[in-house]
C-alpha cells in the first residue's frame, strides 16, 4: 500500500524560501509520476508542479519559475523548493503520485498535507 507523507510547511515571510518534502512508502516509486497541488481556503485545488516517473519537470504557469521540483529514486523521496515566496502561495500543499496499470486501470495516492503560510 501506498502512503505519502509531507513535510517541510510552515511560516515563512514573503521573500524567502521554503523547503517541502513529500516521502513515499510502498512499493513502484519509480513507476509513479509525482504531483505537488495547492488549495487555499475557498478556493479551488491548483496543480503546482509535477515531475514524470522519467524525471521531467512541468510547472504552473503562475509560479514565473520560483519553484523548483526534484525526486529521489533511490530515497522514495520528491522536493519541492519554493522560492520568492508570495502571500498568495499560502495554502495547503499536497502530494499526490499516480500511475497507469498494465490494465489501464489508474493508481492515484494523496497525502495529508502541509501547511505554508506567508507573511507580508
Amino acid at each position: 500500500q501506498v502512503q505519502l507523507v509531507e513535510s517541510g510547511g510552515g511560516l515563512v515571510q514573503a521573500g524567502g524560501s521554503l523547503n517541502l518534502t513529500c516521502v513515499f512508502t510502498g512499493s513502484g516509486f519509480t513507476l509513479y509520476h509525482m504531483t505537488w497541488y495547492r488549495q487555499a481556503p475557498g478556493k479551488q485545488r491548483d496543480l503546482v508542479a509535477r515531475i514524470s516517473k522519467e524525471g521531467h519537470p512541468d510547472y504552473a504557469d503562475f509560479l514565473k519559475g520560483r519553484f523548483s521540483i526534484s525526486r529521489d529514486d533511490d530515497k522514495k523521496i520528491v522536493y519541492l523548493e519554493m522560492n520568492s515566496v508570495k502571500p498568495e502561495d499560502t495554502a495547503l500543499y499536497s502530494c499526490n503520485a499516480r500511475r497507469i496499470g498494465s490494465s489501464g486501470r489508474p493508481y492515484e495516492y494523496w497525502g495529508q498535507g502541509t501547511q505554508v503560510t506567508v507573511s507580508t
